[in-house]
């Protein structure tokens, strides 16, 4: 890692270099980088601005229905974020009851997740126009909230905490568990 100081993190350029000599610590390569920059005019957040940027990741030797996204996100109110494992999943006919699915993946989540880190879940369904619905096609995201507070401590903490995200997905990656739900290989 490049960075050995305990300075917050206040702007997402130095948040991005972070995450990313994090998760390629451990082999994963970026694959994508997106920037984005967006206006509130009306509403709520009536003036706020707010700077995104969504990194991508691949593993060299890694399943082709796997891969790391990053959501990081600079607003008036600080930086936050989330790192996520993507998987292609079955198929909803192959998936079967969606609500058993979920409790299923849920469960495997809760169980990988390091104490006092928090996850997140979401299962995706897509169906184009026309196809039969059973055959929409699934990806499940587990995710990992980057903490404010791990912002705080600076680029060491968050690189620390990518690498400590990637050691997770690997692990759900060899997870028996998974099989049922994934793309055959």
């Amino acid at each position: 890692m490049t960075h050995g100081n305990r300075l917050p993190l206040l702007t997402l350029e130095p948040l991005i270099e972070a995450v990313r000599d994090g998760v390629q610590l451990q082999g994963w390569v970026m694959s994508g980088l997106q920037k984005t920059t967006s206006y509130q005019f009306e509403g709520r957040w009536a003036g706020d601005s707010t700077r995104s940027a969504y990194l991508f990741f691949h593993h060299p030797i890694g399943p082709d229905w796997a891969s790391i996204d990053v959501y990081l996100d600079e607003t008036s109110r600080g930086l936050t974020g989330n790192l996520a494992l993507v998987l292609d999943t079955k198929d909803l006919g192959s998936l079967g009851n969606v609500a058993s699915a979920l409790g299923a993946l849920g469960g495997i989540l809760d169980e990988s997740m390091p104490p006092g880190r928090k996850g997140q879940l979401t299962l995706r369904l897509r169906r184009r126009r026309g196809e039969d619905p059973l055959r929409a096609s699934g990806e499940v995201r587990f995710k990992l909230v980057l903490p404010r507070e791990t912002v705080n401590e600076g680029a060491s903490a968050v690189s620390s905490l990518a690498a400590e995200a990637v050691t997770v997905f690997q692990a759900l990656l060899v997870d028996p568990r998974l099989a049922e739900f994934l793309l055959d290989e």
